[in-house]
């Protein structure tokens, strides 16, 4: 059974698709990254997945269950989205032990001084939340959403507000819940950054079609996972240099920046690509090689032409 199933998952408000034939799985103890621009369907996504919205047409399951018919099974689902879920006139403590008691948490007073240190809130612990700072706010919200140790982790733009020491404690939080804790984290982030470094399989929605689905590697070395970037001695020969390795098999694609000429390609040698430009008379300045990052395929795959709702 899969954690988490997104079976041809479609929904439309008012007549217009928002999201359209989506489907994709996440197993047991992945950190899995679902990416997108805005309003490409990741948060509607979210909701069906979480029972807050009904399906146009598809399933979307939480280990096997619909949680909008299934009340037991939502409580094995902590969630972060946009609002913390916070309340302000409460302190910090007293909005963790509210929730460990709403899911009955044993050992609630452990549990809420365990994740205020995990989080680095132990000294705010009496502050009321109006007073804190919003990335504080973030880490408590996140603590707020594992108060009752779940099964399955839905997060939405977890570190937004983050100042880097404190993404790297949520980055490492989420790996160490995968790996100790066997926790199944769906993410939604901005961040690619962030995301290539936790996550070990992504999915990605443009107006509300999948265009991708797979691990982050495999997406990497498959839309040319290393690139060559070659700065020449004339800038007029860069246009000649992009349309003669067209012609190369092992050349994915190519752009032009004034005497810079980029080059995808699907080979760990570049001898090949060297020795052509070489040959055809070309001055080359110098070449850097560098692997293609989840970045720049996220930003080919999202620039495609393609309908969508």
């Amino acid at each position: 059974m899969k954690e988490i199933e997104i079976q041809d998952l479609c929904k439309s408000f008012e007549g217009r698709e928002v999201l359209s034939h989506v489907s994709f799985t996440v197993e047991k103890g992945e950190v899995f990254g679902y990416l997108g621009p805005n309003g490409a369907g990741k948060t509607t996504t979210m909701r069906v997945l979480l029972g807050l919205l009904r399906p146009t047409s598809g399933k979307a399951l939480v280990r096997g269950s619909d949680l909008a018919v299934d009340d037991a099974a939502r409580g094995s689902v902590g969630v972060l989205m946009e609002n913390d879920g916070l309340y302000d006139k409460l302190t910090a403590w007293q909005n963790l032990d509210y929730y460990g008691r709403l899911y009955g948490v044993r050992e609630r007073s452990e549990r809420t001084s365990q994740l205020l240190s995990a989080f680095g809130l132990a000294d705010r612990r009496h502050e009321k939340v109006f007073n804190l700072s919003k990335g504080m706010r973030r880490k408590l919200g996140i603590a707020r959403a594992i108060i009752h140790d779940p099964e399955i982790l839905l997060l939405d733009e977890p570190t937004s507000g983050l100042d880097p020491e404190a993404q790297r404690m949520v980055r490492d939080v989420l790996k160490d819940l995968s790996r100790r804790e066997r926790m199944t984290v769906l993410l939604s982030s901005h961040n690619l950054d962030e995301v290539e470094r936790v996550c070990s399989k992504v999915a990605v929605i443009k107006q509300g079609r999948l265009r991708a689905f797979d691990t982050v590697e495999n997406l990497r070395v498959g839309r040319g996972g290393h690139a060559l970037t070659l700065v020449l001695t004339k800038e007029q020969d860069a246009t000649m240099v992009a349309e003669l390795l067209r012609h190369d098999p092992s050349v994915t694609g190519t752009s032009v920046d004034g005497a810079r000429v980029i080059i995808d390609h699907d080979n760990e040698s570049t001898s090949g690509i060297l020795a052509s430009v070489v040959r055809a008379g070309v001055g080359i300045e110098e070449a850097l090689k560098a692997s293609r990052s989840l970045e720049d395929v996220y930003m080919d795959l999202v620039r495609e032409q393609g309908t969508g709702a």
